[in-house]
């Protein structure tokens, strides 16, 4: 086991070397310039050239990159040109934001998409079946935007039941140590501040929710099928062992290697900060930051949010394969 992360860890060197090379002369071949983006009617040659020569942008691009990569090395990401923060402290500030919705919205798809999809199964060919079926196309075939903005009109702005947007009421008097708020106001013991900051997460946390949803009650109706039909189902029934029995040691134990690689999937991409979601309602996340670095320009946010994002998803896919062993003993012996 311990060799197996080891080598893992090891890959994910050259993989993140190939990246940064990626992610460097890709920022670098948007159209237009971070001093023209940011300075709009205001800009000059003057100023141009002045922006330029502070960021070392008017250098030779061999050399900005391995001038970046040398501070990457030495744990320096870069001044985000918006705000003249730390890269890593702006992102610290704002992934706690995007951990709590994500963590929101991947118990939302994995709690209703593994039971959608085992019910399905279970009633396969039947009405029920093909409502699941048509219910799980619907939520990956709808735009997320267009979700978001629904939800939005009709729960926050028609209805008035849940905020519009935001983390949280901004007259609350919160108090935060982690800057997950649910868990600050747990925490703290300010109940309401919890309350409010869960009701923030709602609408963005359905609109989020939709298609992971869609994709594990699919992937999982799939894999209960194929292996409720399984010769080891039917020997088991045959001897006499309980429904309860094969239908939780047998058949969806049996059915979660797959399910587990596409939550682990899942959950990487809404880590990734969902850019869309974020935007439609205001959530001070890492996707709506970098919707903004695009349009700026902002090199430094761009490439250093994108390459923790990258680190990110390589160790929840190590995550996801050491989980194996412990679902499924024959991967253990392998």
């Amino acid at each position: 086991m311990l060799r197996t992360i080891g080598r893992r860890l090891l890959l994910l060197v050259p993989t993140l070397f190939g990246l940064t090379l990626l992610l460097f002369f890709w920022v670098r071949a948007l159209p237009g310039g971070p001093a023209v983006a940011l300075l709009g009617e205001r800009a000059t040659p003057e100023r141009v050239a002045e922006i330029n020569e502070l960021y070392g942008f008017n250098e030779p691009l061999i050399a900005q990159y391995f001038t970046w990569l040398g501070q990457l090395l030495q744990g320096n990401f870069g001044v985000s040109i918006q705000t003249q923060r730390p890269v890593t402290e702006e992102f610290a500030r704002r992934f706690p934001a995007t951990l709590e919705l994500t963590i929101f919205a991947i118990i939302l798809a994995v709690g209703l998409g593994i039971a959608i999809g085992y019910w399905a199964a279970r009633r396969h060919g039947r009405a029920g079946d093909h409502v699941a079926v048509f219910g799980s196309l619907l939520g990956i075939t709808i735009p997320v935007f267009f979700l978001a903005f629904m939800l939005k009109w009709l729960f926050a702005v028609q209805l008035g039941w849940l905020p519009s947007d935001g983390r949280q009421d901004p007259r609350m008097d919160a108090t935060h140590y982690t800057n997950l708020y649910v868990l600050d106001g747990i925490i703290t013991g300010e109940w309401d501040a919890a309350w409010d900051a869960f009701l923030h997460l709602i609408l963005p946390g359905i609109a989020l929710a939709t298609i992971p949803l869609a994709i594990i009650t699919r992937i999982t109706r799939a894999s209960v099928l194929e292996v409720q039909n399984s010769d080891f189902v039917r020997t088991g029934m045959a001897k006499g062992i309980s429904r309860g029995t094969i239908r939780s040691r047998f058949i969806m134990r049996n059915s979660l290697l797959p399910v587990v690689t596409t939550i682990g999937l899942q959950f990487g991409l809404l880590l990734s900060g969902a850019i869309l979601t974020e935007s439609v309602f205001a959530y001070p996340g890492i996707g709506s930051f970098l919707y903004r670095a695009i349009f700026s320009r902002d090199y430094p946010v761009l490439q250093g949010f994108i390459l923790f994002i990258a680190i990110l998803y390589a160790l929840i896919n190590l995550i996801v394969d050491v989980s194996y062993s412990f679902i499924d003993p024959r991967v253990r012996v392998q």
